[in-house]
């Protein structure tokens, strides 16, 4: 049992509990940080949100031109971030859910952001002070493989060099005294110096046991910038949250999914959190067994190897169909090369799904061909939120065509929701006008092949995962989708 001074991570929502129903399972809220304060207007929100998507993903594609260290892409806008709440030696943290990095980090006490003064007053999760560090929480050695790692797999010897190991010392592997060099992470718009440390994490149960996961590794972030929301990483690799699970527990590391809420940017749409749910869970062998009631089984894709970006869950999309036509996607989306260019990322931290330049424009023509038709294009709205093609639909019930995404693999199709990518909203315009009723679609360019290599081809964004559970089958190298009642699923949770 971990003491009182030990890291204790209570994960919770706006209610201080979550459920698990087995050791081989654990059931976390996820809370979107959409808040109707933030915004002045609808155009100003989606602007907001379609812009962090945008620097987000390209930002992935510049990371060999600057310094020699990894840099990934967080969430940017707090208008479309899932969190996981937690409180520190009682002191609550929100920490953004990301499976674009594999590192768990928080900002610690005496904690200078530099340029976050708009970001704190624009979002309540930076409104309470950082935690500060434990007594017994120790810092990683430099030896350690967990520093190599945060350090881009620099080699053990240099880092304890950094750290003014003497040589005698470096040459006969005697530097465990020696602490990590503090590492630096660059993101869309911030970045951040970091020390790791290791301490006990006690997750509290309902029941009366905790559930301790020794030796956890995190980051401790002392300066920032523009950055003053830590992460919980659950990408690929040996830092991530998933992955220092596993090391308690095999089942409970080796697979994790998401239920993410549909909202439409409604924040009365989010008074239930999104499950998160470590470990397997068989939820149609349930409904089958107890209710007789057959779910929809999940449409599962492999994930391809990256070795470039190894902490990114890459898949391959075949096409794209639009009512009847399926449009083809360029080669490259189809797999992943040595210099890790191409293949989508499925990506909880991007909101809109980006896809290139080529596929891109064969979507919209289909759309004008099909909605511009009969409908006015919006272009005023299309230069005030950042999505395109937008129309307008006065007096009309628009017809919009079905979209599906062909992955990879013999019947890997999945067929969106319409407010997947279709969001209607009415357009108030300056307040003095005729109020109109607005429809604009939710796939983003992402650029043109050239400005993509080195990087990912496309991403799936979270807004068009909303009302699935997205399984990511580490132990099968797979990921899965099957749809749900995302609302619904957490209560049923915490009835089994």
């Amino acid at each position: 049992m971990a003491t009182s001074y030990s890291l204790l991570l209570c994960l919770s929502l706006c209610f201080s509990h979550f459920f698990i129903s087995t050791s081989q399972t654990l059931f976390l809220p996820l809370t979107h940080s959409l808040s109707k304060t933030q915004f002045t207007s609808t155009h100003h929100l989606i602007k907001s949100t379609s812009s962090s998507s945008i620097t987000r993903f390209r930002r992935r594609h510049h990371q060999k031109n600057t310094h020699n260290h990894r840099q990934v892409s967080l969430p940017l806008s707090p208008g479309s971030d899932y969190t996981l709440s937690f409180t520190l030696d009682s002191q609550p943290i929100s920490l953004y859910l990301d499976t674009g990095s594999d590192l768990v980090w928080f900002p610690c006490q005496p904690f200078e952001c530099i340029l976050c003064e708009g970001k704190a007053e624009n979002t309540s999760l930076a409104s309470t002070p950082p935690p500060k560090l434990s007594k017994t929480a120790t810092p990683v050695s430099c030896k350690s493989s967990a520093c190599s790692a945060a350090h881009s797999n620099l080699p053990s010897s240099d880092l304890c060099a950094i750290s003014n190991c003497p040589l005698e010392s470096i040459e006969t592997s005697d530097c465990q005294k020696h602490s990590c060099p503090q590492f630096y992470y660059a993101y869309g718009d911030g970045s951040l110096i970091a020390r790791l440390y290791r301490d006990s994490i006690s997750l509290p149960l309902s029941n009366p046991t905790n559930l301790i996961v020794n030796n956890f590794t995190f980051g401790c972030a002392h300066t920032a910038l523009a950055e003053p929301v830590g992460v919980a990483g659950f990408g690929q690799g040996v830092l991530s949250l998933p992955a220092q699970l596993a090391t308690l527990s095999p089942q409970l590391g080796n697979q994790f999914s998401y239920c993410l809420v549909s909202h439409s940017f409604d924040s009365d749409r989010l008074r239930r959190p999104s499950p998160l749910i470590l470990g397997t869970y068989d939820h149609d062998e349930k409904e089958r067994r107890v209710n007789g009631v057959n779910k929809p089984r999940f449409v599962y894709t492999s994930m391809l190897d990256n070795l470039e970006h190894p902490y990114f869950y890459c898949v391959g999309l075949e096409g794209i169909s639009i009512g009847r036509k399926k449009i083809p996607a360029p080669g490259f989306l189809r797999k992943v090369d040595g210099e890790g260019s191409g293949g989508l990322v499925v990506d909880s931290g991007t909101t809109f799904t980006m896809l290139p330049a080529s596929l891109y424009g064969s979507v919209v023509a289909e759309f004008e061909n099909r909605v511009g038709r009969v409908n006015e294009r919006a272009r005023v709205i299309e230069e005030d939120t950042g999505l395109s093609p937008c129309y307008y639909f006065d007096n009309n019930v628009v017809n919009v065509p079905s979209v599906v995404l062909h992955f990879v693999g013999n019947g890997s199709s999945v067929v969106l929701p319409r407010r997947n990518y279709f969001y209607e909203f009415l357009d108030v315009g300056d307040g003095k006008g005729k109020k109109r009723k607005v429809g604009c679609l939710m796939l983003m360019n992402g650029g043109d092949e050239a400005e993509l290599s080195g990087g990912p081809g496309a991403t799936l964004g979270n807004y068009q995962q909303q009302g699935f559970q997205v399984v990511y089958d580490l132990e099968n190298k797979r990921v899965g989708f099957a749809r749900r009642q995302c609302a619904s699923l957490w209560e049923t949770l915490n009835q089994d």
